[in-house]
């Protein structure tokens, strides 16, 4: 049995195919903006904070290699060189602040690397079955977040949540999404729906 689409309905698919390729064409050239997660490389944007512990290897000098937590005043205890700020700065930052230290009388040719051992914690509340602190995974996303609080009541606002960055005075609302990731310190607040 043979088929045939009026000239109307091929013509409104024409244009619904053309339509298509024109929007992906402009997303993808940037003439209009395409909505998406902000999502910097933790490693090479992350500023490091109060409460982290970091892990920092000297080369060639196992005394001067270890973990080591930052105070609460954002300084570092590092042998040898005494405190060096490292809140604010990101762990390549901190290795270059040490190796400078070191360079300067104490150290020949000093080589630092830097990584982050522990993150500040996460905060999920609200409507999850068990709001509370957990520790943060590198990669983590909103949903894994929820997973690890136990997922939603039954009275959850499943489509939108509330997320505080920790370095944002506010908490903004954003669509629930599954690759929407979250960083140290973020507090994230499940509401509950209305009927």
């Amino acid at each position: 049995m043979e088929t045939r689409l009026s000239s109307k309905t091929v013509q409104k698919l024409i244009s619904a195919f053309a339509f298509t390729l024109l929007l992906t064409a402009c997303a993808s050239s940037g003439a209009f903006p395409v909505e998406t997660a902000e999502q910097p490389d933790i490693d090479q944007s992350y500023q490091l904070r109060a409460g982290e512990t970091v892990q920092i290897i000297t080369y060639g000098e196992e005394t001067l290699t270890g973990e080591f937590v930052i105070g609460a005043n954002g300084f570092l205890a590092f042998p040898l060189v005494g405190d060096i700020q490292a809140a604010g700065l990101s762990p390549a930052g901190l290795g270059k602040q040490i190796t400078a230290s070191l360079a300067d009388g104490y150290v020949i040719n000093p080589q630092v690397n830097v990584e982050v051992k522990s993150f500040r914690p996460i905060y999920v509340l609200g409507e999850v079955n068990k709001p509370g602190e957990y520790p943060y995974i590198p990669d983590m996303t909103i949903l894994a977040a929820i997973a690890k609080a136990d997922g939603f009541t039954y009275r959850a606002q499943q489509k939108q949540i509330f997320i505080k960055r920790s370095d944002q005075p506010n908490e903004v609302k954003i669509r629930l999404g599954s690759n929407t990731r979250i960083y140290p310190g973020d507090t994230i607040r499940i509401v509950e729906r209305f009927f």
